[in-house]
């Protein structure tokens, strides 16, 4: 039976950046913290490292070739684990009865079903996953609120801002007085490059991130500022803030995370070391505090913090974001899917990385208006903005 003194802990996604910096943190607190179980797509090595160090009841492969190798080589390591495979492992071991917390981890769409599935059985959600919100934003909210789940923001933006939020604010906001939410972003590895230099990009270039280490998708991300984006829509739904009420501002130190400015002109932040093991360590303590082992801020070493507005023309994804974000509907879906689609053409070397906004906002004309009141209709509308990307790429993977 699960030890009751101990918080027991899925990891959706524990091969990832997001994953291991979990596990890391999880490591320093064995008085605090269980693994119950582990979830990755393909990566069996580092699967069976984890799972020999942190011996969780499950460890799901989604891909079911990766779940037979790592079944045979847990076994002969005398590892305890059972094995799954299969998505709908995934729903089944973020929602079981025996797990307290959820650490939302897998990238983009795939990573919907079984987050939606811990909101539903009212776990405490660390998310880490934003398409869970762009995707189907009043439908998550909707199972947060019916199941009385913990919903706690684990990217650095969005843990930055509730930190810097009042307790009051969830349950009043017009009475709060926040006047903006002011997201800070690095401006990637291209921030100060020519535009008519990003031509000619390469994979690797867009996925040197000057400051954090990220998985490539995501790296991507960040140097087209979709990842700030979409951040933009998560954040309406995290904290009920119009597109309006949403800015997003270049801070290339990345110290300050984010911050919120009150209408007395009072604008309060959150400073720390770029490494997320601080959010977090911060959510899977809250409302206490723990060692995250990340070392302590030196701003005199710093001396400088600097800002800038973002340029819409070397960033076109940043302002096709806060388009969807104010189309509503099924435009947010789109526009995830569609960037799905094109920054892995793009990894591929199949479309050039100008292109990638191209495609989006090409994908977003042809869809059109679409409404999603429900799991189905989301995921209809996420398979119909890829059909339609695909074909877009394909038009222009000539032209990179």
């Amino acid at each position: 039976m699960p030890d009751s003194r101990l918080q027991h802990v899925t990891i959706l996604g524990a091969t990832g950046s997001i994953g291991v910096s979990t596990l890391d943190v999880i490591g320093r607190h064995p008085e605090r913290y269980a693994v119950f179980a582990l979830t990755a797509n393909r990566q069996v090595d580092k699967m069976v490292e984890q799972c020999s160090r942190f011996g969780p009841r499950y460890a799901v492969m989604v891909d079911a070739d990766a779940a037979l190798q790592l079944r045979a080589r847990l076994r002969a390591a005398g590892c305890a684990t059972e094995v799954l495979s299969g998505a709908a492992a995934l729903a089944e071991v973020a929602a079981a009865a025996e797990v307290d917390a959820v650490m939302a981890a897998i990238v983009g769409a795939a990573g919907l079903e079984p987050t939606l599935a811990a909101a539903r059985a009212g776990k405490k959600v660390l998310l880490a996953n934003k398409e869970a919100l762009v995707l189907s934003g009043q439908l998550f909210m909707d199972a947060v609120a019916a199941s009385g789940a913990c919903l706690l923001p684990i990217d650095s933006e969005h843990n930055a801002v509730f930190q810097s939020l009042p307790v009051s604010y969830q349950r009043n906001p017009g009475a709060s007085g926040v006047r903006r939410i002011l997201l800070t972003a690095s401006g990637g590895p291209f921030r100060d490059s020519a535009v008519e230099d990003l031509e000619h990009v390469t994979p690797d270039q867009a996925c040197a991130h000057p400051n954090w280490v990220m998985g490539r998708k995501i790296s991507v991300d960040s140097a087209t500022m979709m990842n700030k984006g979409l951040e933009v829509i998560e954040a309406h739904w995290l904290f009920g803030a119009p597109a309006d009420q949403i800015e997003v501002v270049i801070h290339p130190q990345s110290v300050i995370h984010s911050m919120v400015d009150y209408i007395d002109g009072s604008v309060i932040a959150q400073l720390g070391n770029p490494d997320m093991r601080t959010p977090i360590a911060h959510a899977l303590a809250w409302p206490e505090r723990i060692d995250s082992g990340v070392g302590a801020l030196d701003l005199v070493e710093i001396s400088r913090l600097t800002f800038e507005r973002p340029d819409l023309e070397r960033f076109p994804c940043l302002a096709l974001a806060y388009q969807a974000l104010r189309a509503g509907g099924a435009a947010p879906a789109v526009l995830s899917a569609a960037n799905e689609e094109a920054v892995a053409a793009f990894l591929d070397g199949n479309l050039g990385y100008r292109r990638i906004g191209d495609v989006i906002s090409a994908t977003l004309e042809r869809v059109g208006v679409m409404a999603v009141d429900s799991l189905e209709a989301v995921l209809a509308a996420d398979a119909h903005a890829r059909e339609i990307a695909r074909d877009q790429i394909t038009k222009r993977s000539m032209t990179r």
